[in-house]
């Protein structure tokens, strides 16, 4: 990857640096060489900053199993900077508990169906300090901008985002999960949530800490609902009543460690306080959220665990979230904890295939409030690499989640869920990233 090696080649600079300097103190040195190096050590110090923008760029930009997939074209504008262009093409095939099919998202009744899953368009610039960050989305029927946001490196530890970018709520950018579907942290709005506002992001040891202030969440884009045409799930008034999400603040706190061997990882803390605009004549509302998250890697071991609990104040017991252009009835307060357990497997023996992760994840929405059941999630998977492609084979079930069961728009499984069943789906995500 083009950013990770420009950091080896930096650290090994800064270290080459150092071992000439460690033998010469003491030692009195010219003044114009201590200038020169004193020049060189500044310089070493841009590069550094300017490699770790592009990295962050670049890890905030693909999910974790993507990473290192589809290099794109890279165009050289000499002193204008860098733009790189990629995407990927991924579709799906689906076999699920739906009797008759139906309309709503990603059926695979009548046998199983293959689909579009989505095709999308990725850009990177970079120029000095100054990067920008863009990605649009066509789905069938549906597309809208998931991404576009510009960027500055202040400094070494320092980074700040301008535009649409994601919210720095849960364990990274997209929470504990290793599948296609992730858990039900995303399905009300507290995973891989794009919204539009200014970031801060700063490093201070083992220490990661982001401040936001989101004025909006996303615009609805193309497709057929008046307001549920995005990526993100966000409180949307659709049927012109309802709750616009605004002014919202984050906070997230993220220690990394590590005991030198093969254990690493991270945990800490998020937190979300915002404002509910009211359409239709509703009064204006609150809502907030908070979570305890943490990533373990023992070995190939991968082990996420995330504790959410958020609530919407003023709205009733349940309201409307929008996303793929399809509206749900979601529950307005619940604890939402999630586990994901996984093994990576480097097959180097084999030409044709590069890795395997097998994995199991479990989430549930557990609502506080009597007339709502609960809405679980479980998935047993495994994610398969080889070159600029990456397949997902899961295998759900759940008994309150959009896009396992609920064969009619306006969907109330997140909601009441009044059926309380258990369904399965089938999903193989075959994705080329180029």
């Amino acid at each position: 990857m083009r950013t990770g090696k420009r950091i080896v080649s930096t650290l090994s600079y800064a270290a080459i640096v150092a071992a000439i300097a460690l033998p010469t103190t003491g030692i009195a040195q010219a003044a114009g060489d201590r200038a020169e190096l004193a020049q060189r050590v500044v310089e070493l110090e841009r590069e550094l900053a300017e490699a770790k923008a592009a990295l962050l760029a670049a890890q905030e930009s693909q999910t974790a199993e993507e990473s290192g997939l589809g290099s794109g074209i890279e165009i050289d504008a000499g002193g204008s900077g860098t733009l790189e262009i990629g995407g990927a093409v991924r579709v799906n095939y689906v076999l699920g508990d739906y009797p008759g099919g139906g309309d709503a998202p990603s059926r695979g009744g009548h046998g199983g169906v293959f689909e579009l899953d989505t095709f999308r368009i990725n850009m990177y610039y970079e120029n000095g300090p100054w990067m920008a960050k863009g990605e649009y989305r066509f789905y069938s029927g549906y597309n809208f901008l998931h991404t576009g946001w510009l960027g500055y490196q202040v400094n070494a530890t320092d980074h700040v985002e301008v535009g649409m970018t994601r919210v720095p709520f849960g364990a990274g950018p997209y929470g504990v999960s290793q599948s296609w579907f992730f858990d039900q942290h995303y399905y009300v709005g507290l995973a891989d949530d794009m919204d539009l506002g200014v970031k801060y992001r700063t490093e201070r040891g083992d220490w990661a800490f982001d401040l936001a202030y989101f004025a909006r969440s996303e615009q609805n884009w193309r497709g057929g609902t008046e307001r549920s045409a995005r990526y993100s799930y966000d409180v949307v008034a659709e049927g012109g009543v309802g709750y616009e999400e605004r002014n919202q603040v984050n906070l997230r706190a993220i220690r990394s460690w590590s005991d030198g061997a093969d254990r690493s990882g991270e945990y800490g803390a998020s937190f979300q306080l915002g404002e509910l605009d009211g359409v239709g004549g509703l009064d204006d509302e609150t809502h907030w959220a908070a979570s305890l998250h943490a990533v373990t890697d023992i070995g190939n071991w991968k082990l996420g665990t995330q504790l959410s609990y958020y609530e919407l104040n003023g709205v009733g017991d349940t309201t409307t979230f929008g996303a793929y252009d399809f509206p749900v009835e979601t529950a307005a307060k619940a604890w939402v904890p999630a586990v994901s357990v996984s093994y990576l497997v480097e097959t180097r023996s084999l030409e044709w295939l590069d890795s395997v992760r097998p994995f199991f994840e479990y989430s549930n929405v557990m609502k506080p409030e009597d007339g709502l059941n609960d809405s679980a999630f479980m998935t047993f998977g495994t994610a398969f690499a080889r070159g600029p492609w990456y397949v997902y084979l899961d295998w759900v079930f759940s008994n309150g989640n959009e896009f396992v069961g609920g064969e009619v728009p306006y969907g109330d499984r997140l909601g009441r869920n009044p059926n309380d069943e258990w369904q399965q789906r089938i999903n193989l995500n075959f994705g080329l990233y180029y």
